[in-house]
């Protein structure tokens, strides 16, 4: 069994990001400026957030962290938004989800400027990314693409399963590993809810991809000998032996099916890596296309 290290991966494509930002200054040019909106105080929204602007500084991006208070109206985000999509200083930005449940989530990614949408929510880029055309690919769906392409993982004519069918992973994921590309060209099995005997399904699979929520969901007798695993899952269990109060619990009871699998993610240090490294290189590619547009 090999790790799928996202801490590696991510780190390496850090560092292929800053290089070509230090080349951006170098040339006198704009650097990437992303933007996060936060509305409220959720302990892990926070938590996010402060990661993607220590990472913005890191590798030489403007960052800029709009904090609205929980009490904001619908209205007043949208204003917010609109002011972004007009602020030709950013070249992309975030809406931190969830949400206060007063707001309506999809009407505020509808309102994000597709060009500006680096977290590649909107229907816009949803739509071009399932016609394969250019567009913002969701960020831990680039990333599990990314960690699958640099640790040279064979996709093509493999028989993938992904497990769960949200819009930000489950969904877009199963269209980008049956897109015609590398990684990709599977043969693709969306599960969720309501599938019987998923045991028998992810037991054919080549590749398991794991976006359910629930804490060690998939068991080792859920796949077969030499699989590839990838857990999305990130869940905070009770555990009172442990300092702070919980353990992270991915998707995957990981020891023992690590002892199968012949890849697999571990959680934490696993996609979730990947999803910043990710959305910092949609941020990269907003600057970059921008700069062309304004030629």
């Amino acid at each position: 069994m090999q790790l799928l290290d996202g801490k590696k991966v991510s780190e390496e494509i850090k560092n292929e990001i800053a290089a070509e930002v230090a080349l951006m200054k170098q040339r006198g040019e704009k650097v990437p400026h992303l933007a996060a909106v936060l509305v409220g105080s959720n302990g892990a929204s926070l938590t996010y957030v402060g990661s993607k602007v220590k990472t913005c500084e890191k590798i030489g991006f403007d960052s800029t962290l709009v904090s609205l208070p929980e009490e904001t109206t619908e209205e007043e985000l949208l204003a917010k938004i609109n002011e972004l999509n007009n602020n030709d200083a950013i070249d992309g930005f975030i809406v931190q989800l969830p949400l206060p449940k007063h707001i309506d989530e999809q009407k505020v990614l509808n309102a994000v400027d597709p060009d500006k949408d680096v977290d590649g929510f909107h229907p816009e880029n949803f739509g071009r990314m399932a016609l394969e055309l250019e567009s913002f690919i969701p960020a831990t769906p680039f990333g599990i693409l990314q960690l699958l392409e640099r640790n040279r993982i064979e996709t093509k004519g493999k028989n993938v399963v992904v497990i769960g069918r949200s819009n930000i992973v489950g969904k877009p994921m199963s269209l980008l590993m049956s897109r015609k590309a590398y990684p990709g060209n599977a043969t693709v099995t969306l599960t969720h809810s309501a599938t019987q005997n998923i045991e028998e399904i992810t037991r054919e699979a080549d590749i398991v991809i794991t976006a359910l929520g629930v804490p060690e969901f998939l068991k080792a007798n859920m796949i077969k000998a030499g699989a590839v695993i990838v857990d999305v899952g990130i869940t905070r269990v009770a555990d009172e032996t442990n300092a702070k109060g919980y353990v992270i619990k991915g998707d995957v009871a990981f020891d023992e099916v690590a002892e199968k699998a012949s890849w697999i993610t571990p959680v934490p240090g696993g996609v979730g890596p990947m999803t910043i490294a990710m959305l910092m290189k949609n941020t990269l590619i907003a600057r970059e296309r921008r700069a062309k547009k304004n030629k």
